[in-house]
């Protein structure tokens, strides 16, 4: 009987041990557990023959494994079908003086955790200020802390608290804030988004003179509050897409983008689409020319 004890208690902390590993294992693929990894090898960029893009997307967070690559499918389409080129990467080493002054536009691509160096840090607030434009995708400002308070305070502008959790995905009512922005202006108001995520936050960017393009009507999913998840309301107007001046260049966030589907509207891309060239125009942008467009360049392995 002691024997038989002995050995039922060594299977049952075998398969304890074996469950915590897999429970260890689901967890850390899925980004919740954050890594500090750190890249100091920069990528060999092709020569450009047209407008340069960097498509950056980098995860030492939560990974949104099923949005990042319909994502970077989507982005490399719209990309070259202006006439530019995009280069896809999640080196972030790419991120220094000699390199980012080969592009017209950074893309954050769902990016999550702290990816950069203080160099690397350093290369892209200068290239920004220095007329540089930014386009930052959901996860690239949903991080609940951040290391590089810059980023948070001036980049993005808002401190992410927490999205919709009972249930995740809603439909959701979006609301123009300015229908004369050719940004927003092809978009119908409301225009009901199915099935997405919507993030909270801290402040309204619009108390630092940030421009809202895009609020989200509370009153059209459900909100819950505050919660061991967070909280998913905004008093007041809650804004969900908006842009700013940073120096000499520019600077557009959009929270939407957590469920791939969300990309393949056309709604969606075209509002993608105006961003980009918003954020390119201060640097001269090419007209878009089908019949000598450029395909995407990606990294080696980043497939």
């Amino acid at each position: 009987m002691k024997q038989w004890l002995t050995r039922s208690l060594w299977v049952g902390l075998a398969v304890l041990l074996i469950l915590v590993a897999v429970a260890y294992y689901q967890v850390r693929s899925m980004g919740l557990i954050p890594r500090y990894d750190y890249d100091t090898e920069a990528p060999n960029l092709p020569a450009f023959s047209r407008p340069a893009v960097l498509v950056f997307t980098k995860t030492n967070g939560f990974i949104h494994k099923e949005a990042i690559p319909v994502a970077k499918s989507v982005l490399s389409s719209l990309i070259t079908e202006q006439g530019w080129q995009a280069y896809l990467t999640d080196n972030a080493a790419v991120h220094s003086p000699e390199l980012l002054a080969q592009f017209d536009l950074i893309i954050w691509n769902n990016v999550s955790g702290d990816v950069l160096t203080e160099l690397q840090r350093d290369a892209l607030r200068q290239w920004l200020e220095g007329g540089g434009g930014w386009l930052g995708i959901h996860a690239s400002g949903g991080d609940s802390s951040y290391r590089w308070q810059w980023y948070v305070d001036t980049l993005v502008g808002a401190q992410f608290i927490g999205h919709t959790m009972h249930p995740q995905f809603q439909d959701a009512d979006v609301l123009v804030a300015d229908p004369a922005s050719p940004i927003t202006q092809h978009l119908p108001s409301p225009w009901l988004v199915a099935d997405e995520e919507w993030y909270a936050f801290a402040a309204n960017p619009r108390d630092k003179g940030y421009e809202i393009l895009l609020t989200v009507d509370e009153s059209s999913y459900q909100v819950k509050g505050d919660s061991l998840f967070g909280s998913d309301h905004m008093p007041g107007e809650h804004p969900i897409a908006w842009r700013h001046a940073l120096g000499k260049g520019r600077v557009l966030y959009s929270a939407i983008g957590h469920q791939p589907h969300t990309y393949r509207l056309a709604d969606y891309q075209r509002f993608l689409v105006e961003a980009m060239h918003w954020l390119k125009s201060p640097l001269k942008t090419a007209q878009p020319d089908p019949a000598k467009a450029v395909p995407a360049v990606e990294r080696e392995g980043e497939l």
